[in-house]
């Protein structure tokens, strides 16, 4: 089989290994996610949403839903992040592209934050409403 240009020499773990260095590259983009003020501002939400939830006395379906939810809102916003990044990296000076990748990565993480917000909006209504 023929190298190309893209190909390392540098040796990939394999089995247990493998999962303790993806764990290691995990925690280290979540030290640099914890940067981002967003991200900071959106786990005080879920934080927030939980100590409300248990106020209106929401079900464990309903903190379950909420849970998923928070998980994917902080997936997206480590994806624009990436994004930021590589835009800044590869762009650094101002372009429609640049900041059209930008805008796009942004409106994806207002999705599901409007998401997060109509669903704990409905937690609380159906608690009250009963």
């Amino acid at each position: 089989m023929e190298k190309t240009p893209l190909d390392s020499n540098i040796a990939k773990a394999s089995g247990i290994r493998r999962v303790i260095a993806a764990t290691r590259y995990s925690m280290q983009g979540l030290v640099r996610l914890w940067k981002e003020e967003a991200f900071r501002h959106e786990v005080v939400a879920f934080a927030g949403g939980l100590v409300l939830f248990a106020l209106v006395g929401a079900s464990a379906l309903d903190y379950f839903v909420f849970l998923i939810l928070m998980l994917v809102l902080f997936s997206v916003e480590s994806l624009n992040t990436a994004i930021e990044e590589l835009v800044d990296r590869i762009s650094p000076e101002i372009s429609t592209v640049g900041r059209h990748a930008k805008d796009l990565g942004s409106f994806a993480v207002f999705c599901l934050l409007c998401a997060n917000g109509l669903f704990v909006l409905y937690v609380v209504v159906k608690q009250f409403s009963n």
